[in-house]
């Protein structure tokens, strides 16, 4: 492989330190590569290059190091763009959390309102960068982790021609999450996981290469009798052993939903208001780290662990050395997954080599569940066209769609309140 440059969109956020290590983890695979780090924050980027560095000096990487807050700059050349960042920060994340809340609506980050709102400031700066990328480096290809990654996918690949691929652990993580509630041993589970991104089904699942199902059964009827359970893993069982379909784990914000809502409601604070409070031990961590002679990230001190976004990474160096590896991926459909449009985004496996992303063709969703991953799936088509191309009016008709938003009262509501409150990161057209 021809050393690459790189181009990571969002290297000065608090998940950047864990993904450089990944890369770092990975060096052989990006021998003699260029990472360059892009981000809007100077203080915070340079931060993350320090600590960038020392790694890949400590561990004698054969890899280079690089930052700017100028991305024009930065992808001029680019043979690979990684895209991971959040406009407007976590403080916009607690609006998309707290304002549904307050309009007795699951506020989340990638479903119902806030998911919405979070794809409409997301799509909004990949326009642009797929514009930059056309232009100052066309073949470049787009390794997206930018939330709802789902939808984002569905835009870039609806109407541009920069080949993008949208990647997310859910289908390596949902039947461990499952697994573990279970009693049972993560590492023995085998699931074949399809759908939409945060909406993906098993379509097998065995554990020790029997059917799962008679001990998640087993499990459940022990899980209701322990009031000491986490409530999760009674939802998640249920779900389970009622579809006999391991799910994401985001399909209790559907199959428990009124119970979901109250639990938020009376919780005094916000997953991203959890986040904001945790913050500055991160940033703490990372500066302490940056002057070690051999850093380490500690995971309870690093946010999302010590090596972040690595299925990108996997993905990016199946991509750069033509190895024919197979991945979950989000990619359009093209046939691979029954009763969805060839253009729709879907979550399958796909083999990844110098050519681009192949989707394997896969079973469909189990029958009780494909009435809900369709209409998820027609909402993910209309959120990305109102998103990329669409005025306000494609936008509340896009967040009706959603099924966590129950009327068009409410969706009128819900997209006044939170287009308001996003209205600096939105474009004119759908404020």
């Amino acid at each position: 492989m021809p050393p690459a440059r790189i181009v990571y969109l969002g290297g000065g956020s608090t998940r950047a330190p864990g993904t450089v290590a990944a890369f770092v983890e990975q060096a052989v695979n990006f021998a003699g590569s260029e990472v360059v780090l892009v981000d809007l924050d100077p203080a915070r980027l340079e931060l993350v290059a320090r600590l960038a560095r020392k790694m890949v000096e400590a561990r004698r990487a054969d890899l280079q190091v690089s930052f700017t807050t100028n991305r024009e700059k930065a992808l001029d050349g680019a043979d690979a763009v990684l895209s991971s960042f959040r406009p407007g920060g976590f403080e916009a994340r607690r609006l998309d959390e707290r304002i549904p809340l307050e309009h007795g609506v699951i506020g989340q980050e990638t479903q119902g309102p806030g998911g919405f709102f979070m794809a409409l400031r997301s799509i909004h700066v990949l326009k642009a960068v797929c514009a930059e990328i056309e232009r100052l480096c066309p073949g470049a290809m787009l390794f997206n982790y930018t939330n709802p990654v789902n939808v984002v996918a569905q835009a870039v690949s609806l109407f541009s021609p920069v080949p993008v691929v949208s990647l997310c652990e859910g289908p390596i993580i949902f039947p461990r999450e499952v697994a573990r509630y279970a009693g049972l041993d993560p590492d023995r589970v085998r699931a074949e996981m399809v759908g939409l991104n945060h909406a993906c089904w098993s379509t097998r699942a065995t554990y020790d290469g029997e059917d799962i199902m008679p001990l998640l059964d087993e499990a459940l009827g022990r899980v209701r009798d322990d009031p000491t359970a986490p409530a999760d893993a009674r939802r998640l069982l249920e779900i389970a052993t009622t579809m006999r379909s391991l799910p994401a784990s985001y399909m209790k914000y559907y199959f428990h939903r009124d119970e979901l809502l109250a639990e938020l409601r009376a919780k005094p604070t916000t997953r991203a208001e959890d986040i904001l409070a945790a913050m500055p031990s991160y940033w703490r961590h990372y500066e302490e780290q940056a002057g070690s002679g051999d850093p380490r990230l500690e995971p309870s001190l690093s946010r999302g662990g010590i090596f972040e976004l690595e299925l990108a990474v996997n993905v990016m160096a199946s991509w750069l050395n033509d190895r024919g590896e197979v991945w979950p991926v989000n990619v359009p459909n093209h046939g691979a997954l029954p009763g969805f449009p060839d253009d729709r985004v879907v979550e399958v496996y796909g083999v990844v080599d110098r050519s681009g992303v192949r989707p394997v063709s896969s079973q469909p969703p189990p029958p009780p569940v494909r009435g809900l991953v369709g209409a998820l799936g027609e909402y993910q088509d209309l959120a990305a066209q109102a998103a990329w191309q669409g005025e306000r009016e494609d936008g509340v008709r896009a967040l009706a769609a959603n099924p966590l938003v129950p009327t068009l009262r409410l969706a009128r509501e819900l997209y006044a309140a939170l287009s308001a409150a996003h209205a600096e990161y939105l474009p004119a057209r759908l404020r």
